[in-house]
């Protein structure tokens, strides 16, 4: 571990910045701090510690803590907080802070005309996460969707590297898993609306799962539960050489909405043991605590204990259990477990034998302060306890500290022999707090040039790059992994805005008002996609599409694939002009590879609706002024100066 003087006497590498409106990136003073407690010293009380890193941000020296979330959210919108949910305080004490988050939701909004707004943007739910968890270095590395249960895992941006083969599957159970609207509910009995999704992956050379479940309602359906969840476990089945399926893996959480009843208790006895805190005589009678000794598919799951009252039923909007009519019993319905692969098991996926993880349940409770849904959200803190972790990236990235010149704008990186690229890896340049691997500024495809031996370097182009000053990170995107593989810590970027560049331009008299107009237009920074867009300043989630007037839209013929937020094989099947603004190639940008060639001469006709720049799978063509058909792979790409309209 470097001593603090080490750290702090040497030159600054980095500037981390920590702005009043983003309370949880990591400043330079609390780097600091945190370094001051890794020599020894005596800092805030800061759990963690900073060792030498390759890529020179911090490194875990912690066990690493994840927390789980489970929410039925009774098709209510979204609250305006969820800050105390996901432990996200300013408290100085971080002993509680989360490398990882897993939140299941179930009875999101899924009618007709809701999945259909989805299906353009993210859903409002999982915007407020990743709107709440960005400021603070969480990524969504996963999300998986089955009608009104969804599965969102987020990670530290700096663990990213160490995260590998994420994958995602769903099970429908009772009417193939359409979502049921409240008023016909009672009519499908169980029906509707159930089932599970998985998220999977490798964390630190350990095999994780995290299912989210919703099972059959009411006091008498425990047994299609138990059907239910044989069912999910059964057909849940991943790819790859490591664990195939979910009970297969070194580590399992099982949560969501499990539907678990009390029995034999009446209404009165119930709410007398709540209200007077006895929740220990309703334990025996709760149907999973009963459940765990009598079936085998429950054999080894481990549950803390219901220390909080219990989550379901209340009148929204208050903490009074029903009132209505129905009178529904309180019962525990939302529920935590987790799983670890037995010993004797055998080997983990990982290779090595599975006993050596262990994990430790730091805190289980409900939050009674939201009110939205009949449903109280339900949080569990874990801490992992690794005697092995893998921490090696598969690829080092390396930058200068400032870019302040557009040449400057060079990243090298250096791959591990054991990784397999891909042609269609990228490297992404994302502001400090971005919220998902596909929030990148700007991008550049790694078709590379050696500089020695496997080390590479590519550059970004110009016209691509952000106006003006902040702070950054590069990262690696891996095609094979579908998740940044490789990540820089944050450095500045201090380039003229667009208005000294305009006045520049105008005092020189070296290009035309509409030639720098059609530039900004045409290669804005934070197009979504290969095909440069329209620059917008909210953040969408969904893939950006250029708002060229005279464009035609035309289904592509890959639509049936689903969308693509990423520099995509389908984009590039059309020709692509690198913006070369030297003889020495120095300036190749995400235009070299990703970015397609645009027409000549364009024609302007009414502009296309706003919201058009939202719809997915889509294949942009020209509307030939003179009535030739569109601009295809026959047609030879203009070169950079055709770029502007023609009069």
């Amino acid at each position: 571990v470097e001593t603090a003087d080490d750290i702090t006497g040497s030159r600054e590498r980095r500037s981390w910045s920590q702005s009043p409106r983003e309370p949880g990136l990591l400043g330079l003073q609390t780097w600091r701090a945190r370094a001051a407690v890794a020599a020894g010293g005596q800092g805030p009380g800061l759990a963690w510690a900073l060792c030498p890193c390759p890529m020179g941000f911090p490194k875990l020296v912690h066990p690493p803590r994840i927390t789980v979330v489970t929410w039925n959210v009774g098709t209510a919108m979204p609250p305006d907080d969820v800050t105390s949910l996901l432990h996200l305080g300013s408290s100085g004490d971080d002993s509680d802070r989360a490398d990882m988050i897993a939140i299941g939701l179930q009875e999101v909004n899924s009618m007709i005309n809701k999945r259909l707004k989805d299906a353009l943007f993210m859903d409002q739910w999982s915007e407020l996460f990743m709107d709440a968890l960005g400021p603070f270095n969480f990524v969504l590395v996963s999300t998986v969707r089955m009608q009104g249960v969804i599965l969102l895992l987020f990670a530290k941006y700096y663990h990213l590297p160490f995260l590998r083969n994420v994958q995602t599957d769903c099970t429908r159970t009772g009417l193939g898993g359409y979502w049921a609207p409240p008023m016909i509910r009672p009519t499908l009995s169980s029906k509707g609306n159930k089932g599970g999704v998985s998220v999977r992956l490798a964390a630190f050379g350990h095999m994780l799962c995290f299912l989210n479940c919703h099972l059959p309602a009411h006091m008498d359906k425990a047994g299609s539960a138990r059907h239910n969840f044989q069912t999910i476990l059964s057909l849940q089945q991943f790819q790859g050489p490591g664990a195939q399926g979910i009970l297969d893996h070194d580590l399992v959480f099982w949560f969501g909405d499990l539907n678990f009843r009390i029995e034999s208790y009446d209404l009165h006895f119930v709410k007398f043991a709540i209200d007077s805190e006895q929740l220990h005589q309703l334990w025996e009678k709760d149907q999973l605590n009963m459940a765990k000794n009598t079936w085998p598919i429950l054999k080894g799951f481990q549950e803390g204990p219901l220390n909080f009252a219990p989550t379901f039923k209340f009148d929204v909007g208050t903490n009074k259990y029903d009132t209505s009519a129905k009178k529904r019993k309180p019962a525990w319905t939302d529920r935590i477990l987790w799983k670890v692969k037995a010993p004797g098991g055998g080997p983990s996926p990982s290779g090595r034998e599975s006993h050596r993880l262990q994990v430790t349940q730091h805190s289980y409770r409900s939050h009674m302060e939201y009110t939205v849904s009949d449903h109280k959200p339900v949080a569990a803190q874990f801490v992992l306890h690794f005697a092995f972790r893998d921490d090696m990236p598969l690829v080092r990235l390396e930058v200068a500290d400032e870019w302040a010149r557009p040449e400057q704008a060079v990243a090298r990186y250096r791959i591990e022999t054991v990784f397999a690229r891909s042609s269609w890896d990228w490297i992404g340049l994302y502001r400090v707090g971005f919220r998902h691997c596909k929030d990148y500024v700007a991008y550049v495809w790694t078709k590379h040039e050696d500089v020695d031996g496997n080390t590479y370097q590519v550059t970004f182009s110009e016209e691509s790059l952000p106006k003006g000053h902040g702070d950054f990170i590069l990262g690696y995107y891996s095609h094979t992994h579908s998740i940044l593989i490789g990540v820089t810590e944050p450095f500045q970027i201090s380039l003229p805005t667009l208005e000294l560049a305009s006045s520049s331009t105008d005092s020189s008299g070296a290009s035309s008002e509409d030639e720098d107009d059609s530039t900004l237009e045409l290669l804005a920074p934070k197009s979504r996609s290969p095909s440069p867009g329209k620059s917008k300043r909210h953040r969408s989630r969904s893939p950006g599409l250029a708002r060229f007037p005279g464009l035609a839209l035309r289904p592509s013929s890959r639509e049936r694939r689903g969308t693509s937020r990423s520099p995509s094989p389908q984009s590039r099947r059309l020709p692509r002009v690198a913006p070369d603004r030297g003889s020495d190639g120095g300036s190749r940008g995400s235009s070299e590879e990703g970015t397609p060639g645009l027409p000549g001469p364009w024609a302007f006709p009414p502009s296309v609706p706003r919201n058009l720049g939202l719809l997915p799978a889509l294949r942009l063509e020209t509307v030939d002024p003179g009535g030739g058909g569109s601009w295809g792979p026959d047609r030879k790409a203009p070169t950079p100066d055709s770029l502007s309209p023609s009069p």
